[in-house]
């Protein structure tokens, strides 16, 4: 990898783990509704003018806006509110600690619609220590700790939607042919579209106009939301998508970090066993099952059909 992929990947585990943070700060002065529709907003404003600066354009065709509508309300629109609203009573490195089991859903859901044919016993292993480091985070055990039961639930279930998202937009999105930021692009627009009739529901309500708040919703949409998915598109194209992928072993250091040093928050052993149990998961989770090379059969030679063209990689 060269240094400037490198620094691109340490640049985008660093954006994407501080959102949990910045949605902590924002919660100060938005609602959950409110937030989410500005951020989608302002990344949509923000990849738009990439795409027309360099001469792209937003798909076209009902069936595919369908798509891009089910993609944005799973991937964005319903897990980045349940976010927001669980950091209301829970804390953001937990956010963080959760949100990394994604890739872990994305598998289970791919099992389920039989996207992937063989889970492989390493998988199989990713999938359990993945569930056991959510459980232990949790810890419904315990009583009385500064995460509440009905925020972790709000994490998980937006966790386990944008595993869903990336289950769905491999099987009718990644595969049209259509470049990945152009998919972006389109897919926040839809989400911000999909947010307009949620606004009477929580959206309305008066604004605390603080200069943290402001501040951090800025960053939410400008930066962690429209910029970071350049630098991911940047290192798919320059690496690759299983290069880009290993950002996802940073979101949990990064929003620990994070959340302990600018927010204060409790670093409990149940956190930091929790969170290690989910790096070992998703390291397990992405290794590919070994499948049986079949013994070669004496038949004339033949022409290698042609390769099909790789999966177009959708940005996060």
């Amino acid at each position: 990898m060269s240094k400037a992929s490198l620094l691109r990947l340490g640049l985008l585990g660093l954006i994407w783990g501080s959102v949990f943070l910045w949605i902590k700060i924002t919660g100060y002065g938005f609602s959950p509704v409110q937030m989410v529709f500005a951020r989608l907003a302002l990344g949509a404003l923000v990849l738009l003018a990439i795409c027309y600066s360099r001469g792209l354009r937003l798909p076209r065709g009902g069936a595919l806006w369908g798509h891009l509508l089910v993609a944005a309300f799973l991937g964005n629109a319903l897990p980045w509110t349940l976010f927001a609203w669980g950091e209301q009573s829970a804390s953001s490195s937990v956010a963080g600690v959760i949100n990394s089991t994604t890739p872990v859903w994305a598998l289970v859901v791919a099992l389920l619609w039989r996207q992937e044919r063989r889970l492989g016993g390493w998988r199989a292993l990713g999938l359990v220590l993945g569930f056991a480091g959510t459980l232990l985070i949790a810890a419904p055990w315990h009583t009385g700790t500064a995460n509440s039961t009905s925020g972790i639930i709000a994490f998980t279930v937006g966790t386990v939607s944008l595993g869903a998202s990336f289950a769905y937009m491999g099987r009718f999105l990644a595969r049209r042919g259509l470049p990945p930021l152009t998919l972006a692009a389109a897919q926040l627009s839809a989400g911000t579209l999909l947010m307009i009739p949620a606004l009477p529901f929580g959206g309305l309500r008066a604004v605390h106009l603080r200069l943290d708040a402001v501040l951090g919703l800025l960053v939410l949409g400008v930066i962690c939301t429209g910029l970071a998915y350049v630098l991911n598109f940047q290192l798919i194209v320059r690496e690759g998508g299983t290069v880009a992928s290993t950002v996802t072993y940073l979101f949990p250091p990064v929003s620990v970090l994070l959340g302990a040093i600018v927010l204060g928050e409790p670093l409990g052993w149940p956190v930091l066993a929790g969170a290690a149990l989910i790096l070992t998961a998703i390291y397990f989770v992405r290794r590919k099952p070994v499948t049986a090379t079949p013994p070669a059969q004496a038949v004339p030679a033949q022409p290698a059909p042609a390769a099909p063209a790789p999966p177009a990689e959708v940005p996060r």
